[in-house]
C-alpha cells in the first residue's frame, strides 16, 4: 500500500507541469493559435525560474521570473505569427531552437562554466492540516508543492474561463469565426495574441515546476520534449480543460511508473530507455487511436481583415 501511495503521489506531482502545459494550449488554440512554441517556452521558464531563483534565494521570485520569462518567448512567437503573418509550426519551431540557444548562452555569461552543478532547494511539500491524514487520498492530494495546489485551482478556473464567461465565449468564437468577432467590434488578433501570452505565463510556471518545484537545478535539456506532450495533450483532450484533465493524469502516472521502475532496479529486466520513452510511446500510441477530433475551425490561420 506504501508503494501504491508513493507512485499515486509522484504520478499527481509530475502532471503538474504538464496540466499547467496542456490547459494553457487549449485556450490559446480555441483563439485558433497553434503554440507550437511550448517546449521553447517551458526551457525558458525552467531556465527563468532557477536563475531568479538561484540569484535571490526566494522561490516566489523564481516562478515569477520563469512566468516572466515564458511570457517574453510567447511574445514574440505572438507578433511574428498574428501580427506579421509567419507560419506558426515555422515559427514555434525556430523559438524551440532560439531558447535552447538563448539559455545556454545566458547560463554561461552569469555563471560560466562550473566544476559541479548548481543547486538550489525544490520546492517543499506542504501538508495540509487534517485532509493530509486522510488514508490514501491525504498523502497523494494533500501533501504536495505549491505548483500542484495552483493547479487544483486552475482547473475548474480555466473550465469557468472557457464555457462561463463572456470572455471564454469570445475567444472561442475567434478559433472558429473570427469574421462575426471583428464584426462585433473586437479586434481578434488582441484576442489571440492575449491568449498566447496567457499561455506562455501559464508554461512558463510550467517550466519552472522542473528546475526550481523538482529538481532544484537546470540543464539544457531537462525538458526532454515534455512540453510537446503537453502540446499533444490539447488534441488527446479535444480541445477542453476536461480531456487535458485526463489525458495528464495518464501521462503523469506513465512518468510516474518509469521513474519508479528506474530507482528499483527495473534495468535489470529491461533497458532504461524503455522506461524513460514510455510516456512518447504513450502519446503516439493514443494519437494515432484518436478517432476524431473537435478541431477548431481556423486553427493554425492567421486573421486579416482583408480576407
Amino acid at each position: 500500500m506504501v508503494m501504491i501511495v508513493s507512485l499515486l503521489k509522484r504520478a499527481l506531482m509530475m502532471s503538474t507541469p504538464l496540466l499547467l502545459g496542456s490547459i494553457a494550449e487549449v485556450i490559446a488554440e480555441r483563439s485558433g493559435m497553434m503554440v507550437t512554441a511550448i517546449e521553447g517556452i517551458f526551457l525558458m521558464g525552467a531556465w527563468g525560474g532557477f536563475v531568479g531563483t538561484y540569484l535571490t534565494g526566494s522561490a516566489l521570485i523564481g516562478i515569477l521570473a520563469a512566468m516572466a520569462s515564458g511570457l517574453a518567448a510567447a511574445a514574440v512567437y505572438g507578433v511574428v505569427c498574428i501580427f506579421l503573418k509567419q507560419h506558426q509550426v515555422v515559427t514555434g519551431t525556430a523559438i524551440n531552437v532560439l531558447a535552447a540557444g538563448v539559455c545556454t548562452y545566458f547560463q554561461r555569461v552569469l555563471f560560466g562554466i562550473p566544476t559541479t552543478p548548481l543547486k538550489i532547494s525544490p520546492l517543499p511539500e506542504i501538508a495540509i492540516p487534517i485532509l493530509s491524514k486522510i488514508p490514501v487520498a491525504g498523502p497523494v492530494f494533500f501533501q504536495q508543492n505549491i505548483l500542484t495546489y495552483a493547479v487544483y485551482f486552475l482547473i475548474p478556473a480555466s473550465y469557468f474561463l472557457l464555457f462561463r464567461t463572456s470572455l471564454g465565449l469570445t475567444i472561442r468564437s475567434t478559433g472558429e469565426n473570427p469574421e462575426a468577432v471583428d464584426v462585433a467590434g473586437i479586434r481578434v488578433n488582441g484576442v489571440r495574441f492575449f491568449t498566447v501570452l496567457l499561455a506562455g505565463m501559464m508554461g512558463g510556471a510550467a517550466g519552472a515546476f522542473y528546475s526550481v518545484g523538482y529538481l532544484g537545478m537546470f540543464t539544457t535539456n531537462m525538458i526532454g520534449g515534455r512540453g510537446w506532450i503537453a502540446f499533444a495533450i490539447c488534441f488527446l483532450g479535444n480541445w477542453n480543460p476536461k480531456g487535458a484533465v485526463a489525458g495528464t493524469v495518464i501521462f503523469g502516472f506513465t512518468e510516474a511508473v518509469a521513474i519508479y521502475m528506474q530507482s528499483v532496479g527495473g534495468g535489470n529486466y529491461f533497458p532504461n530507455e524503455l522506461f524513460i520513452a514510455l510516456p512518447y510511446i504513450l502519446t503516439i500510441i493514443l494519437t494515432v487511436s484518436r478517432k476524431s477530433f473537435n478541431v477548431p475551425a481556423r486553427l493554425g490561420t492567421a486573421y486579416s481583415k482583408e480576407n
